[in-house]
């Protein structure tokens, strides 16, 4: 614990160490489905495997707000593929 150079309470430094290893982890592609998105500076994410660059949150591949964000568009182009389908 002593590579964050937090002071001044345990608390602090157990959120220090969990932001590191949120930091640090490597997150499934959304692309390629592969488990090679790595952090390359803030807010800045890359998928080793394809290549590909993803703009996240900073310390995360995706925030709970863009999740919520994600899921409402799946459900509305899911609903608007439907009513597509419907009217053909």
């Amino acid at each position: 614990m002593a590579d964050f150079n937090v002071r001044y309470g345990m608390e602090l430094r157990k959120r220090a160490s969990a932001t590191a290893q949120t930091r640090r982890a490597a997150y499934p592609c959304p692309r390629c489905s592969k488990v090679q998105v790595h952090r390359v500076s803030n807010a800045l994410w890359e998928c080793r495997a394809c290549g590909k660059e993803f703009a996240g949150a900073t310390y995360a591949l995706t925030t709970p707000a863009g999740e919520v964000a994600s899921r409402l568009t799946a459900d509305f182009d899911r609903r608007e593929k439907e009513a597509k389908a419907k009217n053909a």
